[in-house]
This record gives C-alpha cells, structure tokens and sequence, in this order.
C-alpha cells in the first residue's frame, strides 16, 4: 500500500507480524515461537478458546514455547479510510523464560477516520519475564480502544510500559493484571494528549502473597484535550502497591482528572499512592527562553522531560 511504510517500525525485517488494514501482510513464527492468526489459532488449539473467549475475527497468536534471545516485534496498522478493525490477540509465555516484545500500533497518516478496537490476553507462566513495549501513533480523527489483560502466574514478572504521543481523537485505554504468589509488575502509561478525548483504567489485583505492583502514569493535556484517568491497585492477599500518578496541563482549555483508587483485603497488605497535576514550571520555562529557545521549543523540551521521568 502507497502510506504502509508510514507506519512500520525501523525493524521491519524481523517483523513477527504485520496486518495493514484486515490483510496480514507477514507472519514469521522462529524455532521455539509459533504465531498465527488468532482465527487459525482458534482452529487449531482447543485450548486457546477459553483463553480468547469468543472466536476472533482478526489478531494474532503468539506462543513463545522456548528461550528466545531477540525481541519478538508485532505490527498492526490502518492505512485506508474508514477502516474498523476488530482485533483479538493472545500471547503465552512458558514457564521461566525470559521475553521482549515491541507492539506497534499506528496510523499511516491523519484523517482516516480508524476505528482501532483492540483485546488482548497475555499468560505467563511461573517464573516467566516478560518486558512489553506497547507504542500507539494515531491520526487526529481516529478512535482507539486497547483493553489488556495480563495474567501473571506464581513468580512471574512484568515490564509493561504504553506510550502514546500521537493520540487519537478518542482514546478508551483499559489494563488489569492479575498477579499470584510473589509476581511482580511494572506499568508506566505515558500519553500526550493533544486535541483529544483520553479515558485510562489500570488496574492491579495483588491476587497472591507477596506480589507487588508498580503503575506510573505520565500524562499532558494541551490542545483542548481532557484526560480522565482512573487508577486502582486491590490487595487480596499480603502484598505491597504503589501508583504514582502526574500530570501537566499546558492550557487552560484542557483537563486531567485523576482518580487513584486503593483497597485493601488483607491487613498485612502496604499500598501507597502519590498524585498530582501541575503546570509547566515557570523558572524552567524562563531559564530556557534566556537560552535561546522559543516557548514553543521550550515547552516541548520540558514536557519531554517530564514524560521521561
């Protein structure tokens, strides 16, 4: 397609997966890895129905059976006008081993009016690591809706960070993850809102004793944009959580609203949250327009730093 190299990663030899539109572009499966089309997966893997819940229309199907030393690379993208994709894509991590995965999601160019609905379920297994990089570039008139759900089983470990500095119009972002004995986790979700209208709900179920779970959001209104973030951490069990939840509004036609929620079941469980919602620090500000830059070029580089903290 004419705009399909607008949105592939600079990786895209070793690409995985590609789906541009509704037509899978490539698949690669490598010694140790399957992946398939989640449909094809349905087909041939009984046991994946339960895992996916209803038969999928379109997505992939990652099983990563064996150590890999290279990351996994998955891309799914709109390049046409007025696509509606419906994606159902599910990714199964054995027991001990150690993985990286890069998930793009874009579109080629602005005003295609996308429609980017998005489920996923991630299984790792005991003592499984997983280090998932999860990066959305969207055009301004799009409408986006990942829902994750992360299930991380006794000792299991995860990095999940959610980056979006190109948002769409819309953006409905949703994430649970459920944690046993002794899993870890780490969520960062860094979003630039610009123009647009941002719902976020993370969510942690500190399931077993001694989990733990990390989430930090960073995230900036400008343009008329409102963000409306919700973040909640529920200790079942005797566990320890953190959120960390900042942001920065550029103007004063946008909003944040941030709404940490956290509970306790267990009286031996710590859970602590810190939140705040700032403007752009005016001594930052001046110390880099005496430099030389402008206020534009200035904001830019303060909001950079912000979203890199």
């Amino acid at each position: 397609m004419k705009n399909a190299k607008n949105v592939l990663p600079a990786t895209k030899n070793n690409l995985n997966f590609l789906q541009i539109d509704h037509k899978i572009e490539k698949i690669l499966g490598t010694a140790g890895v399957i992946v398939l089309p989640s449909l094809r997966a349905w087909e041939k893997f009984i046991w994946t129905r339960k895992l996916f819940n209803v038969k999928p229309k379109e997505g992939y199907f990652v099983w990563v059976q064996k150590q890999v030393d290279f990351p996994l690379y998955t891309c799914v993208a709109i390049a046409s006008p007025k696509i509606q994709q419906d994606l159902s894509n599910l990714m199964v991590v054995e027991e001990g081993l150690k993985v990286k995965a890069n998930v793009t999601c874009s579109a080629a160019k602005n005003h295609l009016y996308g429609v980017h609905k998005a489920k996923g379920r991630l299984i790792l297994k005991a003592g499984a690591s997983l280090d998932y990089n999860h990066l959305h570039r969207w055009g301004e008139k799009d409408l986006v809706s990942p829902d994750y759900e992360f299930i991380l089983e006794k000792g299991a470990s995860l990095k999940y960070e959610y980056k979006n500095l190109l948002p769409p119009e819309n953006l409905n972002f949703k994430t649970s993850l459920f944690l046993k004995e002794n899993a870890s986790s780490e969520l960062r979700i860094i979003i630039n809102g610009i123009n647009s209208q941002i719902k976020i709900e993370d969510s942690f179920y500190l399931e077993g004793k001694n989990a733990s779970g990390t989430a930090s959001l960073r995230l900036v209104g400008k343009k008329n944009s409102r963000i409306d973030a919700v973040s909640r951490i529920i200790a079942r069990n005797e566990a320890k959580g953190y959120l960390d939840c900042q942001g920065i509004l550029v103007d004063d036609k946008s909003k944040i609203s941030l709404m940490p929620e956290i509970a306790c079941e267990n009286r031996k469980a710590q859970i602590i949250h810190e939140a705040s919602i700032g403007k752009i620090n005016e001594e930052q500000l001046l110390y880099l327009m005496m430099r030389g830059l402008s206020q534009k070029k200035a904001i830019d580089l303060i909001i950079n730093g912000f979203l890199k903290a």
